[in-house]
Parts: structure tokens; sequence; C-alpha cells
């Protein structure tokens, strides 16, 4: 099956990757022209506009975008829908928001194009075991698509989750729960740091340990097994953690649907304050607790 892959960060040239090696043909853009020569060494079509590629796709044409979120996506939808006609298939890859999916499909609608929306999860090991992809939209060009699912995701590793927003409103909760899975793993390591069994206790092999046969085994755990055989207690490292937007949204529909969601809230907010080692809000307690009890404060020059 023939694809137009725009973006070729991370996941997006791996995407295509893995597309060349189940046998797809690959046309591929992207803005910097440097990863699109890169991609065209493996196998790919290269080209250097969206009007060059969409003119090298065969109708139906489908199209794949894999761009950050918000208005890089519009950007490149507003000229795709003049590029695209009626029946040619537009799947949004990113970590989009699936209220701007609503939005974008009734646009591209107006012209007879499908949208769909994938959620798609696997990060930089997708290349290897595959990525779990979750897809909303119409029925038809779902199936149309198929076999490109088949080839990006594992087996049974892929979904069609509803109408227009649900892979990507699937892909966001996914999200909110994997913050809340990391947080509690954070806390689980820091709780056998702190104890006096921290010291001799190698975090490798506890992670190890803990995927043979334990009720809380999973791929993170796997992942933390190598980071702390190269750097046994993170000393390399700051506590710095970003957040991609997925876990506002998630905790912003919790509050909009009146679901109770408080591990992946607190698990957001941590983020928030791991950015600010010397947070307000807890000057503001040191100071509370100075004068109702006259606890003693540690002064700024004595750190």
């Amino acid at each position: 099956m023939k694809i137009g892959m725009i973006g070729l960060g991370r996941m997006g040239m791996n995407m295509g990757r893995r597309l060349l090696e189940g046998g797809h043909e690959v046309v591929a853009y992207n803005r910097t022209p440097a990863k699109t020569e890169k991609l065209a060494r493996e196998g790919a079509t290269p080209t250097y506009s969206l009007a060059e590629l969409t003119a090298r796709l065969d109708p139906p044409k489908v199209v794949w975008l894999m761009l950050p979120a918000g208005e890089t996506v519009d950007q490149h939808l507003e000229e795709l829908a003049e590029l695209l006609g009626p029946g040619d298939i537009v799947v949004e890859g990113g970590n989009s928001f699936f209220k701007d999916d609503l939005r974008r499909a009734a646009s591209l609608q107006e012209k007879g194009i499908h949208y769909l929306d994938a959620g798609v999860s696997g990060g930089i090991w997708g290349l290897k075991v595959g990525y779990c992809t979750m897809i909303g939209g119409e029925e038809k060009p779902f199936r149309q698509i198929e076999p490109l699912l088949k080839t990006l995701a594992p087996p049974e590793g892929y979904m069609h989750c509803g109408p227009h927003g649900a892979g990507h409103f699937v892909k966001m909760v996914h999200n909110g729960i994997e913050y809340a899975m990391m947080q509690a793993y954070g806390e689980g390591f820091a709780l056998l740091e702190a104890s006096p069994y921290g010291p001799g206790l190698d975090y490798a092999a506890v992670a190890k340990l803990w995927n043979r046969g334990s009720v809380i085994r999973s791929w993170l755990l796997e992942l933390l097994e190598p980071a702390f055989a190269s750097d046994p207690r993170l000393t390399t490292i700051t506590g710095h953690v970003d957040d991609s937007g997925e876990g506002r949204w998630t905790v912003q529909q919790a509050v909009e649907y009146g679901v109770a969601a408080p591990t992946i809230a607190i698990s957001l907010f941590q983020r928030f304050q791991s950015r600010n080692p010397d947070a307000f809000e807890n000057r503001v307690l040191a100071a509370l607790r100075r004068e109702f009890g006259g606890h003693p404060v540690k002064k700024a020059d004595q750190q």
C-alpha cells in the first residue's frame, strides 16, 4: 500500500521504516530535507513539499501526519485540504486534543476528505515491537488503511475506538494512566532509597525481580532495569520532569465529566513541582509552620 508520511521525528521516522520493512511504499516529507533524504536512503520516495507529496500518491490518497500537536497540524491540514480530493484520507497520528479532531474532521468533510485520529503509543521501541494504535473516525476509511495498521502494530495492537476524536481520547486517558504509574514507581523507589535497606539494594535487580511474576510487573519496570544498571542511583540526571499535554487534558476532562481521578491529577501536579526545587508554595508552608508552631526554617543563604 502507498502512503504519504509527513513528519519524520523520533516516531514518524521509525514508523516510516517499519512500513518500508512491511513492504509498503512510503512517500516521505519533512520540513528539514535531511531527514527526508535519510529515509529515502532506506527506500522511501523523497518529496520536498506537500504538493509534491500528494502528487506522488495514488487515489484514494492516504496521508499520515506525525507532527507536534496544535498550530503545526492545523497549518498542514489547511494546505492538504487544497491538495487532496473526495475519498482521500488524512490520518492525524500526533498527540492532538480530541476536541480539535472534531473541528478538523468537520472541515475536511466539507471537501469529501476523510479524517482519522490515531493515538499512537510505542515510543522509540515501536520500530522493533510495533505501535499500539487507537483509531477514531468513520469505519470505511479505517478499513481502507487497515493494511498499514497491521504492519505498524503488534498482533492485536490496533483498534477502531469509535467516531472522530475517540482515538485521541483513548490515547489521552492511556497517557494519564502512564503518568500515575510512573509516579507510583518513582515514589516506591524513593521510599526504598530513604530506608535503612536502600544503600544495600541493587535497584536494577529489584526492578528485574518485580517483573518476575509480581502483580506490579510492567514494561515500565523493564525500562527501569537498564536505567538503574547504567546509573545505579540516577546521579547523572536531574528530577525535572516535563509534561507533553495529555496529562493536563486528562485531568481537565475528569473535571468536566465529574470523574474522580486523584492519582492522575497528583502525578501531573508533581511534574509541575519537579521544575522548581525552591517552589513558592513550599516556602509558604515553611513560613506557616514557623508562625503557628515556632518551627525552625532554613534560610536561603543556608542552602
